[in-house]
């Protein structure tokens, strides 16, 4: 059977870097926010609407035109989005405007975009 050469076969423990990374280590429950976090943008209905919403500000009519679906469902994952504090909306008149929450969600989405790019 062939070794893993990715496979540590030594048996030390570095006690200063196990100690280093357990000292910055966050609570469970900031895992499991980042890990939903990633749930909601990981659909990809959710990743063009945030694709179009990193372009412009947009109501939900022009996200329905811009993604070939109903009014219905892209306000549906609007509300999913908005919940979770990823996109935030104002109202003008009858009309109300998404764009993404803020600069945190821009970078996140532009950085996961571009790292895609340069795999190509």
């Amino acid at each position: 059977m062939a070794k893993n050469e990715f496979s540590c076969d030594c048996h030390v423990i570095h006690q200063d870097l196990v100690d280093n990374v357990l000292k910055k280590m966050p609570e469970e429950n900031t895992f499991n926010h980042l890990a939903d976090l990633y749930k909601l943008i990981g659909d990809t209905t959710r990743c063009k609407i945030l694709f179009a919403l990193d372009q412009d500000e947009m109501c939900v009519c022009d996200l329905a035109n811009v993604l070939n679906m109903t009014k219905s469902s892209i306000s549906h994952q609007l509300a999913v989005l908005r919940r979770s504090g990823i996109v935030r909306c104002r109202r003008n008149g009858k009309e109300v405007y998404y764009t993404l929450d803020d600069f945190h969600i821009v970078k996140l989405f532009e950085i996961g975009l571009e790292h895609i790019n340069h795999k190509g």
